[in-house]
């Protein structure tokens, strides 16, 4: 069984997104600048008889506007490598693995 994190949090009240028109109000009221646009590409590109990549174009989108949703997720998002490694080196050495 995998081992759950320790960051959990309460998840953010989602909008509706089972649909695509549910999907697309969702990125006009949550979304980031050009989220809605691009998914209008992406699909409009997207070989309809290609399920998984249709399936994949709107889960990512889906994704960025929870991310929106989730201060937290939305910071962590715009973290420089460097910030991250440094956090990962901060918990390394915490946890006794040393930090190189």
């Amino acid at each position: 069984m995998p081992a759950q994190s320790t960051d959990h949090r309460p998840a953010p009240d989602l909008p509706p997104m089972r649909t695509l028109r549910e999907l697309r109000a969702a990125l006009r009221t949550h979304g980031a600048p050009g989220d809605l646009d691009q998914l209008e590409e992406a699909l409009d590109t997207a070989d309809l008889d290609d399920l998984p990549r249709v399936r994949r174009i709107t889960q990512h989108y889906r994704h960025r506007a929870v991310l929106r949703l989730d201060p937290v997720g939305w910071a962590a998002v715009g973290r420089s490598a460097e910030d991250v490694m440094t956090g990962l080196r901060h918990k390394l050495a915490a946890a006794g693995g040393g930090a190189r």
